[in-house]
């Protein structure tokens, strides 16, 4: 790894900086498991569709994304609408009260070779920032001790304002870049979704790097991603 070639690193959050994925993926599990079971269906929900409909989406996009691949149409509903509304924005809205119960009362700490990246990075004089569709990125951030070590941060909350469309689109990962004045060419992105993967690529970055957290090698390659591992240590150069 030739650290050289490169001036800024873009994090996604959750699975790549902290396990708060595995916290998406039970409260994903809890919302959309109970709601088949209301609907009466016969087919429930996996761990699959985890990965292969929500994972990395913006939390209204992969609410849309399941429910198409159940054949599933609601009404798109308000940001605000109630959880308990049975609508696009309902449901995500459900979830999400569901996630802060469970970080609320469980936190969350950063993937200690994450935390070892970091410290190779800031002692390199790179330039970091976050960019997660999740809204609760800076909530988690914080709960991690990891917010004071980031010069930008584009979360979900971000992009709706700017109207930036969320992964796979590269948009908010550019947009993280030109804030920092940086180069995509000269810009290293870490992702563990497809989804996020495939944004990276699409964005013309120098670098994408895939973090296999279990969505499996060949399919972060498939996605775009030019380098693999399963802990961010790997990257650091002695």
């Amino acid at each position: 790894m030739d650290w050289d070639q490169y001036d800024t690193v873009l994090f996604d959050l959750d699975g790549v900086l902290t396990p708060t994925a595995e916290v998406h993926m039970r409260a994903w599990q809890q919302l959309f498991s109970g709601y088949l079971a209301e609907r009466g269906s016969a087919e429930g929900y996996s761990e699959q569709d985890y990965f292969d409909f929500i994972d990395g989406k913006p939390r209204y996009d992969g609410v849309r994304s399941f429910l198409a691949s159940r054949d599933i149409v609601l009404p798109e509903g308000e940001v605000d609408d109630d959880p308990d509304a049975e609508t696009v924005c309902g449901l995500g809205n459900r979830k999400n009260a569901v996630f802060n119960r469970v970080l609320s009362t469980e936190g969350v700490r950063a993937y200690p070779g994450s935390v070892v990246l970091l410290d190779f990075l800031e002692r390199a004089g790179k330039q970091v920032a976050v960019v997660s569709s999740s809204k609760n990125a800076p909530a988690v951030l914080d709960a991690a001790g990891l917010r004071s070590r980031f010069d930008v941060i584009v979360d979900g909350a971000v992009a709706h304002d700017l109207g930036l469309p969320g992964k796979p689109a590269p948009d908010t990962f550019v947009h993280a870049a030109e804030q920092l004045a940086t180069p995509v060419e000269r810009t290293v992105v870490f992702e563990d979704a497809l989804s996020g993967v495939a944004a990276g690529h699409e964005g013309g970055f120098g670098l994408v790097v895939g973090v296999d957290r279990g969505v499996g090698s060949d399919r972060l390659r498939a996605a775009g991603a030019d380098v693999v591992v399963s802990d961010l240590a790997e990257l650091v150069t002695r």
